[in-house]
């Protein structure tokens, strides 16, 4: 199959107004293992539309040469709503103003209808073959999505984001944070399958591991139907496999947008799709450092005490101690510093790249090992 390139206009457009999706696909559909790749979903974070871009040039090329094993799946502008979010000359891409909810939330957890139609058998039967039953359940997936109704135009972009993705065996949603070292999110189950060499490959500071995160953003709602359905219907005679390995991949921090940091993050998730077998490409060994994992719920946010002028006493990949001076919030009219202090031991890796707080902003985040949170989401907003 040669390069192909699909355009489809979002629905429920206000009038005069029309806003598009460009989805390219790389190798044969239908073709295993699937691999789905988008960048822009939260439209302000460009470190992945760039390494998307020099993803198609790569993938096209290997495309002709016949090297796409399997099918590639690449929007590498997901968000057409949030591009055009432009207030007062500031980007605002991570919230839907028409609705106020972030563009990486709301996504629909599809794993009920196919529970609801695996007991109805009206699907299925499951059987002892567990590639058979992930090939069963990802074409369910696919149903489910397609039967999603949706009345706004930021519902209807969900539905066709998700629509492309959840049959897939492989999914990356390639975001950044404020300021950041490289790191990644996933499951527990998808870590050891595989997602620790992607790790390895991008050089990752950090691994941030959560069965759920709360909100449904993309990535758990693409995976984690694996897992309820698995508790649902899953046993020694009906194994149902880990059918999606789905992964949010942080290019670092907003600034981070350069053209030789793209290069080598595309360089490195080429070579992990042929690792996958998805590209017919040599892909060397990589030393897989399975220290950096760490649950989600043991991350740190250090917060402002008070409003004021921020000032970092803690660089980022900085190895911290729990009671460590790591910043403080300045009072310009009184000059009153408000020192803020870790809670854990671990790698500052994140911090907001405004120096200008409010009382209780998140300024940094470590990566501690000891559980910090037992409820409520996990997610920053």
């Amino acid at each position: 199959m040669t390069h192909q390139i699909d355009t489809i206009a979002l629905p429920h457009g206000r009038p005069g107004t029309s806003r598009q999706l460009t989805i390219h696909q790389f190798g044969q559909p239908g073709a295993r293992p699937k691999a789905y790749i988008q960048a822009g979903l939260h439209a302000d974070e460009l470190p992945g539309m760039l390494v998307a871009r020099h993803l198609i040039d790569r993938l096209a090329a290997l495309d002709g040469q016949g090297k796409v094993a399997g099918h590639v799946v690449l929007i590498p502008m997901a968000n057409p709503i949030g591009l055009d979010q432009i207030i007062m000359g500031g980007h605002m891409g991570r919230f839907d103003l028409a609705g106020g909810v972030n563009f990486n939330r709301a996504f629909a957890d599809l794993s009920d209808p196919v529970s609801a139609r695996l007991a109805a058998g009206t699907l299925g039967p499951l059987s002892a073959d567990p590639e058979a039953n992930r090939r069963l359940l990802q074409a369910a997936l696919s149903q489910a999505a397609g039967e999603i109704r949706t009345r706004t135009e930021t519902e209807a972009l969900r539905k066709l984001l998700l629509s492309h993705a959840v049959d897939a065996d492989l999914v990356l949603d390639l975001h950044c944070d404020s300021e950041a070292l490289m790191h990644l999110y996933t499951t527990p189950c998808c870590w050891p399958l595989g997602v620790d060499d992607l790790a390895a490959r991008l050089d990752c500071g950090v691994a941030l591991l959560a069965e759920t995160s709360g909100g449904n953003p993309f990535d758990e709602v693409c995976s984690t139907p694996w897992d309820s359905l698995r508790r649902g219907h899953g046993g020694p005679a009906t194994p149902i496999p880990v059918g999606c390995i789905s992964v949010t991949v942080e290019l670092r921090g907003q600034h981070d947008v350069d053209e030789t940091m793209a290069r080598r993050d595309a360089d490195a998730l080429i070579d992990h799709l042929g690792w996958r077998g998805i590209l017919d490409v040599p892909a060397p060994a990589m030393a897989i450092a399975a220290d950096i994992a760490t649950p989600l719920a043991a991350v740190d946010r250090v917060r402002a005490p008070a409003g004021g002028v921020v000032l970092y006493h803690a660089m980022l990949g900085e190895q911290v101690q729990a009671g460590q001076h790591v910043a403080c919030v300045l009072d310009p009219m009184t000059g009153t510093r408000h020192a803020c202090h870790a809670a854990s031991d671990g790698p500052v890796w994140a911090r907001s790249r405004n120096r200008y707080a409010c009382p209780g902003d998140i300024l940094l985040s470590i990566a501690g090992r000891e559980v910090l949170v037992t409820s409520g989401p996990l997610l920053t907003a």
